[in-house]
């Protein structure tokens, strides 16, 4: 079921958050290690604002 109503979040605003490069998101996403995302029709990424804390906190735990 969609969550229409879920706030969703850019690559652009994980990059800079994580102070990583675009290459470096879409190279861990080719590996599986990127937060999972959600493709829009124009072919843009999104990432909804839940799975990327919890994917956040899943990288501190295995610290």
């Amino acid at each position: 079921m969609p969550r229409a109503s879920a706030k969703k979040i850019t690559v652009d605003y994980i990059c800079k958050d994580l102070e990583i490069s675009r290459s470096t998101f879409y190279d861990w996403r080719a590996k599986g290690r990127a937060p999972k995302c959600t493709k829009l029709p124009n072919g843009a990424l999104r990432v909804y604002l839940t799975d990327y804390e919890n994917w956040l906190a899943d990288r501190e735990g295995a610290a």
